[in-house]
């Protein structure tokens, strides 16, 4: 079960949400890039670092047949160069790559789309609705890693996109890999048919870790491939990391209770990463997402050392409490304590035998994703991930908008905002949309202030 069970209060208001966004451009309905039958899925990389790198070994590693990459693209020759090296160690038989498809530089995508089947769509979150667009324009059948945009444009064109991509019978999935994982498919299960917790009264998600890489400007680099390089530290490539990275508990949120919310409030800043050269995004965001039902949930990221780490869900029902995380222990207590459903992968326990038997003992929900991808092409069955990615990303924008300005954000106030972090179009000759001032800082959100050039939405 990819999609949960919504109430018809839930259910309205996500078809509010999608009705939102500009309709769809009058296209032609065509047939699905890729004729059931054919021999061959060529798969084409674009972003070629480490989770693009690990996604198209996911690709080739499916049990489909004729599945071969064909090209790879990447802002920087030197990653494509690193991604395809190793691709062809791990699987040398289905690496078809010559060296007149490697390509590099801000718009090196565009050659991909147009010799592939397949894409993966591993760039930095600020390309991903321009690059969605050319890949759905073109008739490709998509992967994509979350987030999927980093502004309210970006959300409205990816849905806008969407749309098409129904229209074109295309495939798509986003790497929101909790939704293929079974310890939190059996949980929805329980939660939704089975009623274990009763209703869903509030919970809490989690992802407060020690924080991510920062990589130092090279003499010869201009100051746009540096933040292309450091894309993580800018709001207008990364979203900041409440959308980057906690948007997976986000989106378990959401999923559960079956739509998205109509309000956040919640406070961020930095506290530990204070240095200029750690460029716009904060070091902890915490919300209070308030939704239709009157549920509220309260969302905690943080890039810390020296803290304590989270990165869980839990929910409290009328009956009691849903405790998940992805390594595959997730169980439901009862308000006075006592157990009543504990997650058995294939029927087995595995209590007492170390944390992370359960998912050991699983489907890589990483390689599910792909494998059903891939079987819904050669299967021609309906498959398209990018709606709750949508939600799910906006909701983390919403959470952003909040904490960065301090106030509470209505969720159409939010989705309709004009703010675009992210240009249309991006060259190797383009200035970056944000820049250092004279003492190296770039601009940071204060919250109840009103500073020019700052990314207060």
């Amino acid at each position: 079960m990819n999609t949960p069970t919504t109430t018809p209060a839930a259910a309205t208001s996500r078809r509010q949400f999608i009705g939102t966004t500009a309709a769809a451009s009058a296209l032609t309905v065509a047939q699905s890039a890729w004729a059931a039958g054919s021999d061959e899925i060529k798969v084409g990389l674009i972003g070629c670092g480490g989770r693009g790198t690990g996604a198209a070994g996911q690709a080739l590693s499916t049990s489909q047949q004729g599945v071969t990459l064909h090209a790879v693209a990447d802002a920087f020759k030197e990653k494509a160069d690193g991604a395809l090296s190793n691709l062809r160690n791990k699987s040398p038989d289905k690496v078809k790559v010559d060296d007149s498809r490697v390509f590099a530089g801000p718009d090196a995508y565009k050659k991909v789309i147009d010799s592939c089947d397949l894409v993966i769509l591993t760039t930095p979150p600020g390309f991903r609705p321009y690059h969605f667009e050319a890949a759905v324009q073109a008739g490709k059948h998509i992967f994509m890693e979350k987030p999927v945009a980093v502004d309210s444009p970006g959300v409205r064109k990816v849905l806008e996109m969407a749309k098409v991509a129904d229209e074109r019978n295309l495939k798509v999935v986003v790497g929101l890999q909790r939704r293929y994982q079974n310890c939190y498919k059996e949980a929805l299960t329980q939660v939704k048919e089975q009623g274990i917790i009763g209703d869903i009264v509030g919970g809490q998600v989690y992802w407060n870790g020690g924080g991510i890489w920062f990589r130092d400007k090279r003499p010869d680099q201009s100051e746009l491939m540096y933040q292309i390089n450091n894309w993580y530290f800018f709001t207008w490539l990364c979203g900041d990391h409440i959308n980057e990275q906690h948007i997976h508990n986000i989106d378990v949120a959401n999923w559960f209770i079956g739509g998205h919310p109509v309000s956040a409030q919640g406070m961020g800043g930095r506290m530990q990463r204070v240095e200029a050269k750690f460029g716009q995004i904060y070091d902890h965001h915490y919300v209070e997402y308030t939704y239709e039902n009157g549920v509220r949930i309260n969302s905690q990221c943080r890039h810390q050392s020296g803290v304590s780490n989270a990165v869980r869900e839990e929910f409290t029902g009328t009956k009691g409490k849903l405790y998940l995380d992805n390594s595959g222990r997730c169980y439901a207590n009862d308000h006075k304590g006592n157990t009543i459903w504990k997650y058995r992968p294939g029927g087995k326990d595995v209590e007492g035998k170390g944390k992370g038997a359960a998912k050991r003992l699983d489907p890589d929900p990483y390689q599910t994703e792909h494998d059903t991808l891939q079987a819904a092409i050669r299967e021609n069955k309906p498959l398209n991930n990018a709606y709750y990615g949508a939600e799910s990303t906006m909701t983390a924008i919403l959470g952003r908008m909040a904490t960065y300005s301090g106030k509470e954000i209505k969720w159409e106030d939010a989705l309709n905002s004009k703010v675009q972090h992210m240009p249309a179009i991006i060259t190797q000759e383009s200035e970056p949309p944000v820049k250092p001032n004279a003492e190296g800082w770039y601009p940071i959100a204060i919250p109840g202030k009103n500073i020019e050039g700052a990314p207060v939405v």
